[in-house]
């Protein structure tokens, strides 16, 4: 047995470690966020369990429910969520949760309350569970003002107010991805010691990426800066190579790869969804803070994403996140449409 090895292990830096060394640097730290914190990573670390396991004890395939987004549930959906909602309460830490799966929000009981809201998609991607694809779990954390009196109004805030966001990646590894406002730092499941441990520290977008990812078949119904970027990445005018498709159809892992390797990740507004497809509390918002977190941008086509306000829970958006050029450019083809149309008016 190799001792040396075996004491070198136990000087790896947990996640717990990692959040508790940030808390003591916030003297007036009470602690209660790294305590919400471990709960939601001892969530990710259960259905992570559950997705490896997902074949195997029946759990794939539909439950025979519809939620409220008008997707078929998948059996897995059902455990994640009851999964986080459970974690997230028992924390004593939250007042109320913004769940994808459940049409309402949760106020916790009063009892239980802190000071916290919680917005997530508990398994995104799930469609994709049957084939093996990887899938994840998205979280957004917001601090209430009056635990005692919260509403829905204290929910609906612009992203920029945000404390924390970060995903939970299943996949053939289990990743977790964190920014608590000073930058972003990977986590991945170590599954002999059941700790996720520090292995990518201070994660930095490229400034500029080789690679575009966004569901073309969608394409007839685009409006015309995404068909022009898009044109533009499949056959460049100025002499440069053509830029990679990668598409997925996770959002939770074509947003790390992107993160990782640069390029930009796009799911634009459409004649079929005019206000996009991806909801703005638990996809939007947590994806587009850890993009200029580290050091990207995040726009909807009319603004930057972490500005929106929504009016209601689910609200959707369309959104164009990754490396800071590559936004730009599709900053532009939008701004010189506003000028086209603004002359010819």
């Amino acid at each position: 047995m190799d001792h040396a090895a075996d004491a070198h292990r136990t000087d790896l830096m947990t996640i717990t470690r990692h959040v508790l060394n940030e808390q003591s640097r916030n003297p007036e730290s009470r602690g209660d966020f790294t305590i919400l914190l471990s709960h939601i990573v001892l969530g990710c670390k259960f259905v992570a369990s559950a997705v490896n396991k997902a074949g195997l004890a029946q759990l794939i395939g539909l439950a025979g429910e519809t939620n409220v987004q008008g997707e078929e549930q998948k059996k897995l959906d059902v455990l994640s969520n009851e999964v986080f909602v459970k974690a997230l309460v028992s924390s004593g830490r939250t007042c109320v949760l913004v769940s994808e799966e459940d049409e309402e929000a949760t106020f916790v009981d009063p009892k239980l309350r802190g000071r916290y809201c919680v917005c997530f998609d508990p398994l995104d991607g799930s469609s994709n569970i049957d084939c093996g694809v990887s899938i994840g779990t998205i979280f957004g954390i917001y601090i209430i003002k009056d635990k005692d009196n919260v509403t829905l109004e204290d929910v609906l805030q612009p992203g920029k107010n945000m404390l924390a966001a970060g995903y939970c990646m299943y996949g053939s590894s289990c990743t977790l991805v964190l920014s608590t406002g000073t930058g972003v730092n990977g986590f991945t499941l170590d599954p002999s010691l059941g700790e996720f441990i520090l292995t990518h520290p201070d994660i930095k977008i490229p400034k500029k990426g080789k690679i575009y990812s966004v569901n073309e078949g969608n394409a007839k119904n685009w409006d015309a800066p995404v068909a022009k970027f898009v044109e533009k990445c499949k056959y460049p005018k100025d002499g440069s190579p053509p830029r990679s498709l990668r598409y997925i159809g996770s959002m939770v892992a074509d947003v790390h790869r992107t993160l990782l390797y640069g390029g930009v990740f796009l799911y634009p507004a459409d004649e079929k969804n005019p206000n996009g497809k991806l909801r703005i509390l638990y996809e939007v918002f947590p994806m587009s803070f850890l993009m200029e977190q580290a050091g990207g941008q995040s726009f909807t086509g009319k603004e930057r994403a972490l500005d929106l306000v929504p009016t209601k829970i689910h609200d959707r958006s369309p959104i164009f996140l990754g490396s800071y050029d590559d936004v730009e450019e599709i900053k532009a083809l939008y701004a010189e449409q506003a000028k086209s149309s603004s002359a010819s008016s």
